[in-house]
């Protein structure tokens, strides 16, 4: 396998554990398509070696996360036209005219992809630290577990300063419940790893420093379960959640989430196909930090 360029690619145990580790840390993680692309090879890596058993999805740096790549130079490099542009911005969609470009885009890079990783057919471990926050989170939330560092920030803020409705995977009602996700999504307030765990979206917290080894630790209790039995826990879990309607769910809030960004490109004259000041959307440039929700403060 060649070497990756936005990723790391480890295995521990005698290739029990497979530790894939986004490695962007000076964009806290944004998501560019260069990364996603990889992170869809070296999920099917660990898949198809028979000696894995559980995968850990880690983060490099101080931040998990910060969701998708806006504008660094390596998104704007690798999505102008040109010797450089990645092959991605020419196929599945790219070359449509209209809404078809962007809505078969994102469901190839941003929707169908994480979709996939849920239903890896490996156990997978989220090792989380910092800000995890909007796309952030879609990484988390496809994986089976997540283990959380105590600085550990959860968000999504694309309603608050992108005048979006949610990001593309929409776990939110499944992870926070429905009344929570209503409250984070309208308010662009965070829950720390404590609250995570709470409410059942994070299996431990541990101390920063101590995350990388207790979170192989864990993933070494996991990777003593036989596979098949670990897989079909996997499936009848996912199978269970299936049948109360989360695919369905997911399926809409996509269209939806779809629907916004059109709505955008309407008001704006086909200019931006997210909020901004000049077209009555919010000012990301402006907006505070994140907060932490907290029952006695508006």
């Amino acid at each position: 396998m060649s070497d990756y360029e936005y990723l790391l690619y480890e295995t521990f145990d005698e290739s029990t554990i497979a530790r894939i580790t986004l490695n962007r840390p000076q964009t806290r993680n944004a998501q560019n398509r260069g990364l996603l692309v990889e992170l869809d090879d070296a999920f099917a890596r660990a898949q198809a070696d028979d000696d894995v058993r559980v995968v850990i999805l880690a983060g490099a740096g101080p931040a998990f996360s910060s969701g998708h790549d806006l504008g660094s130079p390596d998104r704007i490099r690798e999505s102008t036209p040109g010797p450089d542009q990645h092959v991605t911005y020419q196929c599945n969609g790219a070359t449509r005219a209209g809404a078809e470009s962007r809505v078969r885009q994102e469901w190839h890079y941003y929707f169908d992809n994480t979709r996939r990783w849920r239903n890896l057919r490996k156990i997978t471990i989220a090792q989380v630290q910092g800000n995890v926050y909007s796309a952030g989170l879609m990484l988390a939330w496809c994986c089976d577990l997540i283990v959380a560092a105590q600085s550990a920030r959860f968000a999504d803020v694309v309603a608050t300063r992108l005048g979006m409705c949610g990001v593309e995977y929409f776990g939110h009602p499944w992870e926070f419940g429905p009344r929570k996700a209503k409250e984070l999504l309208l308010t662009g307030d965070a829950i720390d790893a404590g609250e995570a765990h709470r409410l059942g979206m994070v299996s431990k917290v541990f101390a920063d420093a101590e995350l990388a080894e207790r979170t192989l630790d864990f993933a070494r209790r996991v990777a003593r379960v036989p596979t098949m039995a670990a897989l079909l826990i996997k499936d009848s879990v996912n199978h269970t959640v299936d049948a109360m309607g989360f695919t369905n769910a997911l399926n809409t809030c996509f269209a939806l989430h779809e629907l916004n960004h059109s709505h955008w490109m309407e008001l704006s004259g086909g200019k931006v196909a997210l909020g901004t000041p000049e077209f009555g959307g919010p000012d990301w440039r402006t907006a505070p930090p994140v907060q932490l929700a907290a029952r006695d403060t508006p």
